[in-house]
């Protein structure tokens, strides 16, 4: 073997491996994309209903094909969160067949279908380090900059008074919450990696300041409050291996105190957003919906199965709770499979030893939670659900051999050689 064959053999296996993990970051950036809203959002070039839908439900068609080419043997990874999510498919389609919520619910259980099918065959690439972390921030921050991009061009109509000045997405329809949600998620994950000294101080700082300003911007509480719980939470799951995180926590902490105090009339009014305390208590009408939706009446199927997927709303009110959201679509049966998904990731979040990947996984988790009571997301496809398969992804055990897109010189717990040096890109 000459000198020229000694070199381009490794190098020709990085370029292949490089060009794997840029199709899984092709096939994740197309997940996103399929999650994004199509409705309620005045945009500055008006886009036809059909367009959107056709984008959405395209990109989606693409990541499956895209996933089943660099798949092609069928290669699966076990799953306790996916097996779980696939029950949770079987209910959705059980349920959906009675057409109690219309044609619209198979439509709704085939999309799911397709999402479920492409995470399996993305499975291969699980517990292989940091990697989809990344494709995530990467595919989050490529939304925010359309919504930011929207309020350089038109500030009054991304501030719209009829959603009392909030921040939406103008170049794309992204409501509010949906944008405060992929804000704090970049945020909050690029905080943790640098906390576990994964990215440098100056890639965080260039992706968490943006993210936080148009977080700000959205006036999104459940969003705010999930970010500034999750991330101490994730600092503390790195203090005993980490003299990083445990300085971090610490300042967080004291500094947040601090500017809570001095600036408690600042922060009051704009959480408050403008409301009233009957607004506060009643979570801005939500509680109105919820109690309407428990009040039903319902057959022990319905209760058991629910009425099949929706388009989340009840009496024309959106539901604004994933627990409450599956109820009525998913019944008892979809209620106890969620639960028993976020347990599941609970376990193995607690049962791994301190690393980077755990550290965001618990970020996410916590995060989750939170969101979880006043959004929708974890019984269809949805950035939430999403969140979640990352956090899984990231607590999955290394696989027994290295698969395509991670190669021997890349460390499986996700840092690179010289950490001061990393960056999020």
């Amino acid at each position: 073997m000459t000198a020229t064959e000694t070199r381009t053999g490794p190098v020709a296996g990085r370029e292949d491996q490089r060009g794997t993990s840029r199709l899984v970051g092709l096939v994740w950036a197309l997940l996103v994309v399929n999650t994004l809203g199509s409705l309620g959002v005045e945009t500055i070039v008006p886009i036809p209903r059909q367009l959107l839908q056709l984008i959405t439900m395209g990109s989606l068609c693409v990541a499956f094909v895209l996933a089943l080419a660099l798949n092609r043997r069928l290669r699966f990874r076990p799953s306790v969160f996916l097996l779980l999510l696939t029950a949770l498919l079987v209910v959705s389609v059980v349920s959906s067949l009675f057409l109690e919520s219309g044609l619209g619910a198979l439509f709704r259980c085939a999309r799911l279908t397709v999402f479920v099918a492409t995470l399996w065959l993305l499975t291969r690439w699980w517990g292989t380090g940091m990697d989809l972390v990344r494709h995530h921030i990467r595919a989050l921050a490529g939304v925010l900059a359309l919504v930011a991009l929207g309020l350089v061009i038109a500030p009054g109509t991304a501030m719209p008074a009829d959603f009392d000045g909030r921040l939406v997405g103008v170049v794309w329809p992204i409501t509010a919450t949906q944008v405060a949600d992929y804000a704090a998620v970049v945020a909050g994950l690029a905080v943790v990696l640098w906390l576990s000294r994964s990215c440098s101080g100056r890639s965080a700082f260039f992706v968490v300041v943006p993210a936080m300003v148009l977080l700000l911007l959205t006036h999104t509480r459940t969003a705010t409050v999930g970010l500034l719980a999750a991330v101490p939470v994730a600092g503390l799951s790195l203090a005993l291996t980490n003299a990083r995180a445990r300085k971090a926590v610490g300042a967080i902490t004291a500094a947040g105190a601090v500017l809570a105090i001095a600036f408690s009339t600042a922060l009051t009014t704009w959480f408050q957003r403008g409301q009233d305390a009957d607004a506060l208590s009643n979570l801005t009408g939500r509680q109105y919906v919820w109690d309407k939706l428990l009040a039903e009446d319902r057959s022990l199927r319905e209760q058991l199965l629910g009425v099949g997927l929706t388009d989340k709303s009840f009496g024309g009110l959106p539901i604004d709770s994933t627990w409450l959201a599956v109820y009525h679509e998913q019944g008892l049966v979809g209620v106890t499979i969620v639960a028993l998904m976020m347990l599941t990731l609970f376990f193995a979040a607690f049962t791994r030893a301190p690393s980077p990947q755990r550290a965001c996984a618990i970020f996410l988790i916590v995060y989750l939670m939170i969101a979880s009571y006043t959004q929708v997301g974890l019984g269809d496809v949805t950035g939430y659900l999403l969140h979640f398969v990352v956090a899984a992804a990231l607590l999955a055990a290394p696989p027994a051999t290295t698969p395509p897109g991670l190669g021997k010189g890349r460390q499986a717990d996700g840092l690179s050689a010289n950490p001061r040096r990393a960056g999020l890109a």
